[in-house]
């Protein structure tokens, strides 16, 4: 039978540097060897969901500078 979680999902950063500092936080304590196995797991699941999230951010911002460049004045849709 399947193992049923009950931990909360973690909400979605309020922005890139929230999102930047948890992961920083989080690698900090992934890196100091004292977490069990089960707790190491969850944060490399939070820590690759908040990667991906930057990620995104990122290249959102990467393709308005794009627009900018060229001169062209579309809106910037934060999705």
């Amino acid at each position: 039978m399947a193992k049923t979680s009950s931990a909360p999902v973690p909400a979605t950063p309020a922005s890139y540097e929230a999102a930047l500092e948890e992961l920083e936080t989080l690698v900090a304590r992934l890196e100091s060897g004292q977490l069990p196995l089960d707790q190491l797991l969850t944060g490399y699941q939070r820590g690759a969901e908040l990667l991906k999230f930057c990620r995104s951010k990122l290249e959102a911002v990467e393709n308005q500078i794009k627009v900018l460049e060229g001169n062209d004045t579309k809106p910037w849709n934060q999705e």
